[in-house]
């Protein structure tokens, strides 16, 4: 069964911005589907250009590199980030839904709640970031303008009135979240080119970090772990957005040339560079100026901006918090709101949404108010990559080992509390994509080594240097084809071309049975005996 392709274009206009969205995560009607690359561009772009992505960005400065190793530690960690996201932006215009429920194709009926697993822990770490860090310059640019005081009650009630303003609009959904994103991106990058004329004067490339021809043995062995450390955090902004694409992509109609939208979601990302050198620069200037805002044992980037902004500038960051944090938090909690309400189906999309935000947000207070933050952002952050990234692999490899043939109904069993199927597999389970995944994310972990903060019992092994990402990468792909191989999946999960890359057996294909099918209702029918 292949989805229905639309010739005509969709009639049925949008619905207002102030409509709560009803759709959960059944595919998405052809003729609702007015979205295009470019919405998908804005929202993918607006929820990064933002000031959660600056505190990102000013990472490789505090891990010590100087401002040109810091630059290449970025751009290296955008472009990959981007080339490794890409890809997972064309299972919603194919599939009309979103990532977690594609998933199914690969990991089972049951299998797909890995999907909803990672964009829980990802929605949580980003949306913590965007309110932490809004929230702290908020407060920091209302003390400097009009005196506030930066108690942690200030602290606490910004976070929780911010949290609010971001969980109200997710409430509403895709529609309203477009909007906010329609106006971050313009507004959000008119700000970061204020920015740049603010700092112009006080910024020098010639920063040298603690990396210098100066520093002692103990120092110099750091570099390298340091360095794929801060690229590995730039990297985890892009591929966060893995589990989310297809939130926003299903809304784009199935006949979009796929390029086109791999080639939104790609430079989505390499337009991230924006906010991540504002980020550096101003990071590199705060280490010059003010260097007590950079000391590994607590640092402080939003209040090292504020030390060094021009009087004239606090207004505008504060705009940019608020507008930017208000973009990256409803990216990361509307999707996850949304495929929760397919786990717990007692739960609409509006409940599930609440009740991811409310867990986000006591994660918030302890987080900020209980643990170390910077290190709790970059621990966590590097974990969640390293976890997510074999998923998308496996996603992928089954995307094109399928030629992007899926059947839009045996996809939706989980939700509609079914079994059987074309992707039932073994009791709902594909151990195939199962295995590669977990087994690749547990080397990931245990090969992981972020410098002074976390390391993996076999993060040493490499000289420090963190590979957990690049063996989690080439573990995940090299083993799942090898399982495609030895143990083929049905004929039937395949489209009418057949599979590339793997073989098949010819097994029959339990029915669907459970809520809303023919069997379903032939045994609610009274008996006439």
């Amino acid at each position: 069964m292949t989805p229905p392709s639309p010739e005509h274009a969709p009639s049925t206009p949008p619905p207002s911005l102030t409509e709560v969205e009803t759709h959960g995560v059944d595919r998405i009607p052809d003729a609702e589907r007015t979205a295009t690359p470019l919405d998908l561009f804005r929202l993918a772009f607006g929820g990064a250009n933002t000031f959660s992505t600056c505190v990102l960005g000013a990472f490789p400065i505090l891990f010590g590199l100087s401002f040109w190793q810091g630059l290449a530690a970025t751009l290296l960690g955008v472009v990959v980030g981007a080339l490794i996201l890409c890809p997972m932006a064309v299972f919603g215009p194919v599939n009309g839904t979103n990532n977690a429920v594609s998933s199914s194709a690969h990991l089972g009926v049951h299998g797909r709640v890995v999907g909803s697993f990672l964009s829980l822990l990802t929605a949580i770490a980003f949306f913590s970031i965007s309110v932490w860090s809004s929230g702290d310059a908020l407060v920091g640019g209302a003390h400097r303008l009009f005196g506030l005081s930066r108690s942690d009650l200030t602290y606490a009630v910004a976070y929780a009135l911010f949290a609010g303003l971001v969980l109200a609009v997710c409430v509403y959904g895709f529609r309203f979240m477009l909007f906010v994103n329609k106006v971050a991106v313009t507004s959000a990058t008119l700000l970061f080119l204020l920015g740049a004329i603010a700092f112009a004067g006080d910024f020098d490339p010639s920063y040298a970090g603690v990396f210098t021809d100066s520093a002692d043995a103990a120092t110099d062995a750091l570099f390298w772990p340091s360095f794929f450390g801060a690229a590995l955090i730039v990297l985890s902004n892009p591929v966060s957005f893995g589990a989310f694409l297809g939130d926003w992509s299903r809304y784009i109609p199935a006949t979009t040339p796929r390029r086109r939208v791999i080639g939104a979601a790609f430079l989505s990302q390499i337009a991230t560079l924006l906010p991540f050198l504002f980020g550096l620069t101003t990071a590199s200037i705060i280490a010059t100026k003010v260097p007590e805002y950079v000391d590994p044992a607590a640092p402080d980037f939003v209040g090292g901006l504020l030390a060094i902004s021009p009087t004239w500038f606090f207004l505008p960051v504060c705009l940019l918090a608020l507008i930017g944090g208000m973009s990256t938090g409803t990216t990361s909690l509307y999707g996850t709101g949304l495929d929760f309400s397919s786990v717990f189906p007692r739960l609409s999309r509006v409940q599930a949404t609440v009740l991811v935000g409310v867990l986000s947000i006591v994660f918030i207070f302890v987080g900020r108010f209980g643990l170390d933050l910077v290190q709790s952002i970059s621990t966590f952050a590097t974990m969640i990559i390293t976890c997510t990234t074999p998923w998308m692999v496996v996603m992928m490899l089954g995307f094109y080992t399928r030629r992007g043939w899926y059947d839009p109904e045996a996809l939706q069993v989980f939700n509609h509390r079914q079994r059987g199927g074309r992707y039932w597999f073994a009791h709902g389970w594909n151990w195939r994509g199962m295995t590669a995944w977990w087994v690749s994310a547990v080397l990931g972990v245990l090969f992981t080594n972020i410098p002074g903060q976390f390391v993996g019992p076999l993060g040493d092994l490499a000289n420090g240097i963190d590979i957990g990402l690049p063996l989690s990468l080439a573990v995940a792909a090299v083993l799942y084809l090898t399982l495609l191989r030895i143990f083929p999946e049905p004929r039937a999960v395949y489209g009418p071309q057949g599979p590339r890359l793997a073989r098949t057996v010819d097994v029959p294909v339990p029915p669907i049975t459970g809520p809303g099918t023919r069997a379903d209702e032939r045994a609610a029918e009274p008996s006439h005996r």
